[in-house]
């Protein structure tokens, strides 16, 4: 009798299952700047599913990658880990095992999830290095607009939906999944004349919008940098982008027609995930790659340690989140080295001892932690004649930059709470010896710190 009661207390127990571990949607977009968005604040761009994104999730305000080149960022968002640790960029060696291992991809596959990846990888690996984090790998890339097998053309952008959806028809209710959608958008087209390429659905967008001409690109303050920056990569694309009125008109609409393109694509993704039953199941994560000048300094692209540069979107939505949380923005400093320890414990997965990063799980439930950081260190290593490598610490007020190859060493400074364009170099200021010294010291605790030997990840 003991045991029947025994049984019949404990059964309803024994009958309740684990929660189910979320989905996730990690929406990657190359070379978009943190003000691109209407949540942003910025007044003159429409993106609704991104604002929607916002005002239903968590926005961070303060998100920046630590290299601000796509193929070392994305190797750091891929295994949460500064380039100083795994190395990789252009014209390295592939992703090492150890990192590959390390990779969120592979750890959520090795916990059980179906993992996917649709479009721009921009990481070179070892052969069979993507089967071990993938069970389903589409690379999608340019050109932009594409002619189908009937006739038709389809542009990227729709294209990378497409397949996104594709991968959702081989996903249950059995399996958690996590599906990498890269966009290649808006990344320009470097090789066209016209740069930048939009799927014809926007091609009204922004018609009759005039983009203020930032006050930088003037030839007076172009003419007071260095000359190895006048004469840079940053500076010839430019010329190729922004150096005529009309020019810059037309391309800027181009970038930000781009991102609205990418906007409906999020749009469309999400409203598939509703029709499914799927979007109660589903943590949405957007972000970016890295910065991007739009004619500030006199400079196009990205590479360098400015916030235009380094600063990107980061949007979270967790449907699991409680309603006061909806809508809000973070301020702490979150970095792309955060994104694989987040999505991890997202999931419930066991933390990687490889990972550099910090999980923002805290922050998007409120919860600061008192030791968060309050400064980082960013670098740019990739070798090559007209983009000047460069490092530095950026900290809750100042920046300070070092440009690692020249001789004598060029350092910049700026206060970037009074000086938020970053425009007034302080590095030859007496007043601010102090602050310089204390940052260039900071700069090599960083650096060392970031490029110790990571711990073997296993496999």
């Amino acid at each position: 009798m003991f045991l029947v009661a025994l049984l019949a207390v404990t059964a309803p127990v024994l009958a309740q299952e684990a929660p189910r571990r979320p989905n996730l949607l990690v929406l990657l977009t190359d070379d978009q700047r943190f003000d691109s968005m209407g949540c942003a604040g910025n007044p003159l761009v429409d993106t609704p599913h991104l604002d929607a994104l916002a005002r239903e999730g968590v926005r961070f305000r303060n998100a920046f990658v630590t290299t601000p080149i796509c193929a070392a960022s994305r190797a750091s968002i891929l295994c949460g880990a500064y380039e100083s640790a795994h190395g990789f960029t252009f014209g390295t060696p592939p992703l090492g095992d150890t990192w590959v291992d390390a990779s969120y991809p592979a750890r959520l596959r090795a916990a059980g999830y179906r993992t996917g990846f649709v479009g721009k990888f921009g990481v070179t690996t070892a052969k069979g290095a993507t089967a071990r984090m993938f069970d389903s790998f589409v690379v999608l890339g340019t050109p932009y607009v594409k002619k189908l097998p009937d006739g038709t053309e389809r542009h990227l952008t729709d294209r990378e939906a497409d397949r996104a959806l594709e991968f959702l028809d081989g996903c249950s209710a059995d399996q958690p999944w996590c599906l990498s959608v890269s966009f290649n958008a808006p990344h320009a087209e470097d090789g066209a004349k016209e740069q930048y390429f939009w799927p014809t659905a926007q091609d009204a967008a922004y018609a009759d919008t005039v983009f203020p001409v930032p006050p930088s690109m003037d030839e007076s303050f172009f003419s007071g940098l260095p000359q190895f920056l006048r004469e840079s990569e940053s500076r010839v694309r430019f010329r190729w982008r922004f150096d005529e009125p009309a020019k810059y008109q037309r391309m800027v609409r181009g970038y930000h027609r781009m991102v609205r393109g990418v906007d409906a694509a999020v749009g469309r993704i999400r409203a598939e995930l509703a029709r499914r039953g799927m979007a109660n199941d589903t943590v949405v994560v957007f972000t970016s790659d890295n910065g991007y000048f739009l004619g500030e300094r006199g400079f196009a692209d990205k590479w360098y340690g400015y916030d235009l540069s380094l600063r990107v979107p980061l949007l979270v939505h967790d449907p699991r989140a409680p309603a006061l949380r909806r809508g809000t923005a973070v301020d702490h400093v979150a970095l792309n080295v955060d994104l694989a320890p987040t999505l991890l414990q997202l999931a419930g997965a066991e933390p990687c001892a490889a990972h550099q990063g910090r999980s923002l799980a805290g922050l998007l439930g409120g919860r600061a932690p008192a030791d968060w950081r309050t400064d980082f260190y960013f670098e740019h290593r990739f070798v090559h004649a007209r983009i000047p490598r460069s490092e530095g610490v950026r900290t809750d007020r100042f920046t300070f930059i070092r440009w690692i190859d020249r001789q004598p060493v060029v350092e910049e400074l700026y206060d970037h709470r009074a000086d938020p364009d970053q425009l007034q170099d302080l590095a030859a200021d007496p007043a601010s010896a102090g602050v310089l010294a204390s940052l260039r010291a900071r700069a090599g605790e960083l650096r060392a710190a970031v490029a110790a030997p990571a711990p073997a990840s296993g496999r």
